[in-house]
């Protein structure tokens, strides 16, 4: 991976850590499900600047599915008091184990043996959490944040069977495939009364934080994400997106006054000893190569 697009990896998982505190704002105002789907819809009017990407209809449909009912459905959900901010953004990268895993099954790819090791590492970080998160995490939410991250790493599987294509196009036109799904289940399960009363209270923090969600999150990150995955292996940039909790933690420390107790950094530290794994090995055999 060059350094150009390691920077821009790194640009992502800044935007997505730090999210998660603007998650948590909104989600105090906003039902969660008529929150994704409002992340979304405003995401749909782009499709109006950008000609459709060439893949077929069914593509776009699965990624928006999966990524918008999939994963923010259920993470918007588990943040509704069920997982704490930081965590939520650290159990989410359980995405990368599914997304190799996936790699393997449906696109070919072969695993090796650090990778083991760098996955087996990270396991070990979210068996942490599962043992100590008393009044963190409910198991609840662990669910439902983990059910986000296989989501999320279904949504990967899918945007690299895509091909290269102009991944800005493919996640706006994908969004009109998240929004029927997430729509339909908040007036199922939040109901018109619910949905009135947080309509009613959208004040110009919480749609900026909706806005948000839209371009900085959907088109820019995803859209980055999704061409970064159909350049390079899923087993060499999903574990990338380890470093949103280094993100999501501080943010949640600094602006919520989440504790960082030293089982969670324990845990970080078990999580980000994967990426380190992941990533320098690599670097470390060509360099020995080279000698």
């Amino acid at each position: 991976m060059s350094l150009t697009d390691g920077l821009l990896a790194l640009l992502v998982m800044a935007v997505w850590g730090t999210n998660f505190v603007v998650i948590k704002f909104a989600l105090g105002v906003l039902p969660p499900l008529l929150f994704a789907t409002l992340r979304f819809m405003l995401v749909v009017p782009a499709i109006f600047f950008l000609r459709r990407p060439a893949v077929p209809l069914w593509h776009l449909a699965a990624y928006g599915v999966l990524i918008g009912a999939g994963q923010f459905g259920l993470l918007y959900i588990a943040m509704t008091g069920f997982i704490s901010p930081g965590l939520a953004s650290l159990v989410l990268q359980t995405q990368v184990v599914f997304t190799i895993g996936l790699s393997m099954i449906f696109t070919g790819e072969h695993i090796r043996a650090y990778q083991i090791g760098a996955v087996l590492l990270a396991g070990a970080g979210i068996l942490v959490i599962a043992t100590h998160a008393h009044g963190s995490a409910t198991p609840l939410g662990l669910m439902l944040a983990i059910g986000a991250a296989f989501s999320w790493a279904a949504g990967n599987v899918v945007a690299r069977l895509g091909g290269r294509v102009n991944m800005l196009a493919y996640v706006a036109w994908s969004s009109l495939f998240s929004v029927p799904p997430l729509l339909a289940l908040s007036l199922c399960f939040e109901g018109p009364a619910a949905i009135a009363a947080g309509l009613s209270h959208l004040d110009a923090m919480v749609l900026g934080a909706v806005v948000w969600q839209s371009v900085g999150n959907s088109l820019l990150g995803y859209s980055l994400w999704a061409w970064l995955l159909s350049r390079h292996p899923a087993a060499t940039i999903s574990p990338m997106a380890l470093l949103v909790p280094v993100f999501g933690m501080s943010a949640s420390a600094w602006l919520l006054g989440e504790p960082l107790q030293d089982w969670k950094l324990a845990a970080a530290a078990f999580v980000l000893g994967g990426l380190a794994v992941n990533f320098f090995w690599p670097l470390l055999v060509q360099s020995r190569r080279a000698r």
